[in-house]
């Protein structure tokens, strides 16, 4: 520190003992004593009242104590205790300048001050000069001796003294050489020494334990002021670098640095009003703890304000800050080297301990924004991870490898974030927070790999279905003896070729074996589980595809042509075969038979029970034999493969019989009515009676021409009437429905017929009245007449045909 040179002063405790705490305060502030560390002393001065203390420490530190007025009387000067810095010695010294002893003012038995005031100087100071005239040496009632005894009482309420310097300053020396009044001094010293009343540990301690002892003489200021003066200088020389080694103020244990001097003396003046011993290490130590609390107090809230500081804890609420832990630690370090700087001097114990929870406090403080960024870089790391574990996917990585590499990659990414946001003065273990994240990439992949397979099952399933789905229901349609054996091959071949696939795409995700045919084996039960669904639901609606079969072949021949019933066909083959055919659906959907060992006579049973058994009741109704549908379950066919029972099959049998009667019915009574149409003409002996009894009537018709025409147009007249009225339809649902309808019908066709040959006739005579044409026309109009007249009656009898047909389906339905 550059001491200033002009000298500060104030008054430290005044009379009555009050310690002036603001005035020490702004009296350190004003000398910058802070920034001092150890590098400071302190001088005190004691002796008898107007014996010229302010005078001495006024010339020799060029201090500015006030001083005795001589020509006013010899009266108390300084009250209580004053403190001023020394100007121009180095290093800084603080001076104090007690209050005299053996005042007048404060009486003969009131020396509590001069004990308390003592006590304190000799806590305080590194040196202690004792101002005594040289007169009074060697005289047993001289006022130094109160003042020696006091000093030596007191020290002994130190629990544990620093050595301390004491300089006796013999002021107004005689003629007598030093050298022969030190002897003196030093024997008297030592007698008062021995007559103190001492602890019984410090029975037998020397002197020179507790104190180093110099002795320096000063002539008179008042009668030989520049000898005085010259001394004085010779002495102020001294004081120069006195806490070095060897120096005034070698002994250092005890000091208190300088930024604690306020605090420090005022715990020591507060204990020694308190009338307690004194324990110098043990205040040096709550000094320590007080100030370096203060300090850390300081610089905590000096780091909390620090702008770089919050503008880091904003960033990190968004997002991570690129070296977020060099700035973090570098704040740090300029805040806890700054504490190290200003507590340096304290004791280290303290020091140490108090830094310790200092970064404590900060640490836990930058801890949040701390964990903020982690959070951040294991998002960011997260993110990334997936953004390129998708990307290595759709490019055809294989799943094991892009997870392994991107994972990989992630938590090296995140290493490097975390180095980067590492503070150097925290020793923080981010293993939770990297767990964390691999737990994440875990849980991701496990997602992803659940949902690629998901995928890839539903695909091979989709194809298994689109490949068993269609063709099975084809083949359950058609039923025969081989639609198992088919299906079952279908099943195989579709079912090997979708687990290869599937195989081969579960390859790439690196899967034990274990799960591996577990997914397969759920594949194969896929498909086996569409073939039975088809099955199922095949054997829900076997009612309609017995009947749609029996329909389909029952109406229509072996080139898929509709059936004309014309009385030829045998009626009872086609609708054996017909239901046999129908039966074999029933049989074939009542059990599934996917493996090959499956054997059963389903078939046999059905056939026999329900189409042998009609034949073999009628060859013999006396037997009675024991119906083998009784019952609800197929012999060698588990319940569980079982699709219609037994029981289900005679029934829905039943049910198929009666509900296709009604179709063979109307087969055979279309075959009647057909035979019937067909056998309009008389038996031949009556073909051959009417030739030879009407064989007059034939030659009759021959020699006559006109009745050849009269015929021929009772013929057309017959044959339009015939095609009008649609007689073989109408008898076709019997003879009374047919002459019921042809009675209502038989009046209007006449009528239809007459005023069409009477329009035909009216336009005749109009082309004849005509103009003259070609004479063919005539010839050719009436032929076009006719012929214009039987197709409009062809027509006619199509339509009525048509209404006919409608109306006998509308009856039959």
């Amino acid at each position: 520190m550059a001491n200033g040179e002009v000298c500060c002063s104030t008054q430290l405790i005044d009379g009555d003992g009050a310690f002036n705490i603001s005035g020490i305060e702004n009296f350190i502030k004003e000398i910058k004593l802070g920034e001092c560390g150890l590098s400071y002393a302190v001088v005190s001065i004691m002796g008898p009242q107007s014996s010229g203390k302010s005078t001495l420490l006024n010339h020799l530190f060029g201090t500015s104590f006030r001083e005795m007025d001589a020509f006013k009387g010899r009266s108390q000067t300084t009250k209580g205790i004053w403190l001023a810095n020394c100007a121009g010695i180095e290093p800084c010294t603080l001076v104090m300048d007690l209050e005299g002893t053996d005042g007048r003012e404060r009486g003969e038995d009131d020396t509590a001050f001069e004990k308390q005031s003592a006590l304190f100087a000799l806590a305080v100071s590194d040196i202690v000069l004792i101002n005594m005239w040289c007169h009074d040496i060697g005289r047993e009632q001289a006022a130094n001796k109160p003042l020696l005894k006091t000093v030596f009482q007191v020290m002994m309420r130190l629990f544990s003294p620093r050595k301390t310097t004491l300089m006796f300053v013999i002021r107004d020396k005689t003629r007598t050489p030093l050298e022969n009044l030190e002897p003196v001094l030093r024997e008297d010293i030592q007698k008062i020494w021995d007559s103190v009343p001492k602890p019984q540990a410090h029975k037998e301690t020397p002197l020179s334990e507790f104190f180093n002892v110099e002795v320096v003489a000063l002539s008179s200021y008042e009668e030989k002021e520049e000898q005085f003066k010259e001394q004085v200088a010779n002495l102020r020389m001294k004081f120069f670098h006195s806490i070095a080694p060897g120096g005034l103020a070698g002994d250092r244990r005890g000091v208190v640095p300088a930024s604690g001097f306020s605090f420090s003396a005022q715990e020591i003046w507060k204990v020694i009003k308190e009338n307690k011993d004194l324990d110098l290490p043990a205040h040096k130590v709550m000094v320590a703890t007080v100030r370096c609390e203060e300090i850390a107090n300081e610089k905590y809230s000096s780091f909390a304000g620090n702008e770089d500081w919050q503008e880091l804890e904003e960033a990190v609420q968004s997002a991570a800050v690129p070296g977020f832990g060099k700035k973090l630690s570098s704040i740090l370090f300029t805040v806890l080297s700054e504490y190290d700087a200003e507590a340096t001097y304290f004791d280290e114990g303290v020091r140490t301990a108090k830094r310790k929870q200092l970064e404590e406090k900060l640490l836990q403080l930058v801890q949040p924004a701390f964990q903020s960024v982690l959070g951040h870089i294991r998002s960011g790391s997260l993110d990334k991870f997936k953004e390129a574990f998708d990307k290595a996917l759709d490019g055809g990585e294989g799943f094991s490898v892009a997870a392994r590499d991107r994972a990989h990659s992630s938590m090296v990414l995140f290493d490097e974030g975390c180095e980067d946001a590492v503070i150097q003065q925290a020793n923080w273990d981010t293993s939770k927070v990297r767990e964390k994240l691999r737990r994440d990439i875990d849980a991701h992949i496990a997602s992803v790999r659940a949902a690629k397979l998901s995928e890839l099952t539903a695909l091979y399933e989709a194809k298994l279905k689109e490949a068993l789905a269609g063709p099975v229901e084809a083949l359950l349609d058609g039923a025969n003896n081989e639609t198992w054996p088919s299906i079952r091959k279908l099943l195989q071949r579709e079912t090997e070729s979708a687990v290869s696939g599937l195989s081969d795409a579960l390859s790439g995700f690196d899967m034990h074996e274990e799960t591996k045919n577990e997914i397969l084996a759920r594949l194969r039960d896929y498909a086996r589980g569409v073939v039975e669904a088809k099955a199922k639901e095949g054997a829900g609606r076997v009612l309609s595809g017995m009947k749609e079969r029996f329909t389909t072949l029952f109406s229509h021949d072996s080139d898929s042509m509709p059936r004309v019933w014309t009385g030829k066909e045998d009626i009872r083959a086609i609708t054996k075969t017909a239901r046999s055919s129908s039966l074999k659906l029933l049989s074939v959907l009542a059990a599934l038979r996917l493996d090959d060992y499956d054997v059963d006579n389903v078939d046999n049973t059905l056939t026999l029970a329900l189409v042998d058994s009609t034949s073999a009741s009628v060859k013999d109704r006396s037997i009675t034999t024991l119906d083998p549908l009784a019952s609800s379950t197929w012999e060698n066919v588990p319940s569980s493969k079982t699709l219609i029972t037994p029981v289900q099959c005679k029934s829905l049998w039943r049910q198929f019989k009666t509900e296709t009667e009604y179709i063979v019915t109307q087969a055979i009574s279309a075959q009647e009515a057909n035979k019937r149409n067909n056998n309009w003409l008389p038996p031949p002996w009556a073909i051959v009676a009417l030739v030879v009894l009407g064989f007059n009537e034939f030659m009759t018709l021959l020699r006559n021409p006109l009745y050849l025409g009269f015929i021929f147009v009772a013929f057309l007249l017959v044959k339009a009437m015939w095609v009008q009225l649609d007689i073989s339809g109408e008898f076709s649902n019997g003879i009374l429905p047919g002459i019921l309808s042809l009675s209502t019908k038989f009046l209007p066709t006449v009528m239809n017929i007459i005023k069409r040959l009477a329009e035909e006739g009216s336009g005749q005579t109009a082309t004849a009245n005509g103009p003259q044409r070609n004479p063919a026309l005539p010839s050719r109009s009436f032929h076009n007449g006719v012929n214009t007249t039987s197709s409009e009656m062809s027509s006619s009898a199509s339509s009525d045909l048509t209404e006919t047909d409608n109306s006998s389906s509308s009856k039959q339905d």
